[in-house]
């Protein structure tokens, strides 16, 4: 059987990984690994999710199916906090996922039930897992552009430019927030114009937002989704607590979908627990339900409130001070989008080359295209760090 089979390419990351661990030197620096970090290079377990496992081990007494759907506390916990408090969700059903990657592909799969000659626009660049998802739910991919790598920012009129294009009834993927693997966002304004046009050109909206809180804020980073919801009278979301819960492993993540009335919203997610059955048939249970436990008691909600936004401004802390060594070194502002960019990523613009000088030179790791987790800096060091990349250049 397994002779007719050739052998995987290796995944780029999983070989930094690799040669991270082998690496001896002291002063090397991780900055590929796309998890958050503190001072000390940990990525912690936050408080209130200590404190509600904690309770959840001493109130558990059963360890039986929930169902397909998963922790229903927590999918409406998870619905309000993307779509906010005061709006009408009625028309939405939210399932329980295996992280944002299975929301992302259960909902992939939903959509070819319903549309099977369906096509989805990806962003140029995207995160890694989204072709290959797209691809495995059999549905057609075009791409529009999204960074100007020369600047740093959005290629704004180009992404309209080719939406414009998209045929009534494809799909649009996009970024809820810190967008992935760039750091460049959406402003309230692009998030307005992007809403008209999918509602106009009746195209549909899948959105992907995985770092909720890791940008602005948790309200401001759902902005542009709930500008979305507002426009438009359906759309899909996947949701992710990895980044803004610390609950990595545990896979922990949801996927809601908004129809045009409830009897539509009822049906579809029927059709989406059944794609979910011949996947992996029911979500895993502890991680969701902390999160829940933490959702639902006000003061341990006002507690990881509070440990996220110190992780929210740390990052912004370490953007800025690495702006400014960079500023400092290359005599020069090329680097300063650094600044702007929001959550755990930016794309520094430098060549492959480049970036493995950086590796076999000074110990730095980063993928090929230069995206850096900006959580892996280390605040003491950007002085050293920026010296680096400037020498490469």
């Amino acid at each position: 059987m397994f002779e007719t089979l050739e052998a995987a390419k290796p995944d780029k990351i999983l070989a930094l990984i690799g040669m991270l661990r082998e690496d001896a030197r002291e002063n090397k620096v991780d900055l590929g690994v796309g998890v958050y970090k503190d001072d000390t290079g940990q990525t912690p377990v936050m408080r209130a999710l200590r404190q509600a496992e904690e309770r959840l081990l001493m109130e558990q007494n059963s360890k039986s199916y929930l169902g397909l759907a998963g922790d229903t506390g927590f999918n409406h916990a998870m619905t309000t906090l993307a779509f906010g408090e005061g709006f009408d969700v009625s028309r939405i059903r939210t399932v329980q996922a295996p992280g944002g990657s299975g929301a992302l592909r259960i909902l992939a799969e939903l959509l070819k039930r319903a549309k099977p000659d369906a096509t989805i626009w990806i962003s140029d660049p995207t995160w890694p897992n989204h072709v290959p998802m797209m691809q495995a739910a059999r549905l057609t991919i075009k791409t529009y552009p999204y960074f100007d790598a020369e600047t740093g920012t959005v290629s704004f009129e180009a992404m309209v430019a080719a939406l414009e294009t998209a045929a009534p009834g494809d799909i649009v993927l996009l970024h809820g927030c810190c967008h992935n693997p760039t750091g460049a966002n959406l402003n309230g304004a692009q998030w307005e114009r992007i809403a008209q046009l999918l509602a106009t050109r009746n195209l549909f909206p899948f959105i992907d937002i995985a770092y909720q809180g890791f940008g602005d804020g948790l309200e401001e980073d759902a902005a542009g989704l709930r500008t979305v919801a507002a426009h438009v009278p359906e759309m899909v979301v996947a949701a992710s607590c990895s980044k803004n819960f610390a609950v990595y492993r545990d896979r922990v993540g949801a996927a809601m979908l908004m129809a045009r009335n409830e009897k539509e919203a009822t049906i579809a997610a029927g059709q989406l627990m059944g794609v979910a059955r011949g996947s992996y048939s029911m979500p895993p249970d502890h991680g969701a339900a902390a999160v829940r436990i933490v959702l639902e008691d006000a003061a341990l909600t006002a507690d990881w409130k509070s440990e996220l936004e110190s992780m929210r401004t740390r990052m912004l802390d370490l953007r800025v001070g690495l702006a400014d060594a960079l500023r400092l070194k290359s005599n020069s502002d090329h680097f300063d989008f650094v600044a702007r960019h929001r959550g755990m990523f930016s794309r520094l613009g430098l060549t492959p080359e480049q970036v493995a000088r950086l590796r076999t030179e000074h110990a730095i790791y980063m993928v090929d295209d230069s995206r850096i987790n900006v959580a892996g800096l280390p605040g003491d060091r950007l002085d050293e760090v920026a010296a680096a990349i400037v020498s490469v250049l």
